[in-house]
């Protein structure tokens, strides 16, 4: 198989077991269809082999609310006081595949390497639930944890959000609704893993990356149109939270992308864009790296490295908080410039 070769922005080659995995995943790929169900089995099947191994946990409990939830509690001596950090997570997937089989062993890593209490927040997903019903589970899940925090054991100063490329998504528009008031929390930060952040698809690497590195241009734009549904407005900051009007005040980001992702330049807006806001942002990138790696621990070295590497940077954040500018986000922020 011949991969096409990428704008001269990459300073680094594609990965060598990203290259296998493509390979790989080019001969048991999946395509559009009106048939979810049987996409859904597919791609169980052709992503299982890829997991990291499911680490064991202090404790998993799940919480058959609305959205349903479970929780990971970590084996960590580090921590000895009664009351934990947590993380609220969002599983990728397009909004409309994916669940606990295929994202449950990226959630348990994020666990133990960060020794947060994890809450993993099985969403409804499209078409059978379009734009808001995704969202509005992705709210309602942040405020009852932040509302039941003591219940549950957690630092209710010390719950952020977090999510993977559609779950990202979820994430960055929690942390814009906490900022507006729109809900009754505020993240201590949020963690967005290749987030999917413009529903227009009209940058460049959208354009460059556009085939041969799995998250083609037709399996975006399907993804897309499920979820979206009867929505005219793309730019709607809940479906792109990059073309929110303002970012100024929200919490603090962790921002990991790829060089052959074609989300890779929403996410380099997303932090250009927060930082001239005056948030602060800590970007991590993998320039050999493709969308989705970190949920394929099983055979990519990096996917193991990026949870580290997340885990470091949560770590020195506990230690060191970033500045978190008191609410005042009517102000006028910087131009951007790219």
């Amino acid at each position: 198989m011949t991969v096409p070769a990428p704008s001269c922005f990459l300073p680094a080659p594609l990965d060598p077991f990203a290259a296998r995995v493509i390979e790989r995943l080019s001969h048991s790929g999946y395509q559009p269809s009106r048939d979810v169900e049987a996409i859904r089995r597919h791609y169980v099947l052709a992503r299982t082999p890829l997991l990291a191994a499911e680490e064991e946990m202090a404790g998993i409990e799940s919480i058959a609310g609305s959205p349903p939830m479970i929780i990971l509690r970590p084996h960590d001596g580090r921590r000895e006081q009664a009351l934990r950090p947590a993380l609220v997570f969002f599983h990728g997937g397009g909004w409309v595949l994916g669940g606990f089989d295929t994202y449950g062993p990226l959630a348990r890593q994020l666990a133990h390497a960060t020794g947060r209490i994890v809450i993993f927040v099985d969403y409804r997903l499209a078409p059978e639930h379009p734009f808001p019903a995704a969202i509005e589970d992705a709210f309602a899940a942040f405020e009852w944890v932040n509302a039941n925090a003591a219940a549950l054991g957690i630092d209710k100063t010390q719950i952020a959000v977090g999510g993977d490329s559609a779950g990202g998504n979820l994430a960055a528009a929690a942390a814009l609704a906490a900022r507006d008031g729109r809900i009754e929390a505020v993240p201590q930060f949020q963690l967005l893993i290749y987030p999917c952040l413009d529903m227009t698809a009209s940058l460049p690497s959208h354009t460059e990356l556009a085939s041969g590195y799995l998250l083609t241009r037709e399996i975006y734009a399907w993804y897309r149109e499920l979820y979206a549904g009867a929505t005219d407005d793309l730019t709607d900051w809940r479906l792109s939270p990059l073309f929110a009007p303002n970012l100024c005040d929200v919490a603090p980001a962790i921002v990991l992308y790829a060089g052959f992702d074609p989300l890779r330049d929403e996410a380099l807006r997303y932090c250009a864009r927060l930082a001239n806001a005056g948030v602060a942002v800590e970007p991590i990138f993998y320039p050999g790296m493709i969308h989705g790696f970190m949920t394929m621990g099983g055979v990519l070295p990096a996917a193991y490295d990026a949870v580290q590497r997340i885990a470091a940077v949560i770590q020195k954040w506990e230690k060191y908080p970033p500045i978190y500018p008191i609410a005042n986000y009517s102000r006028t922020p910087r131009p951007v410039i790219f």
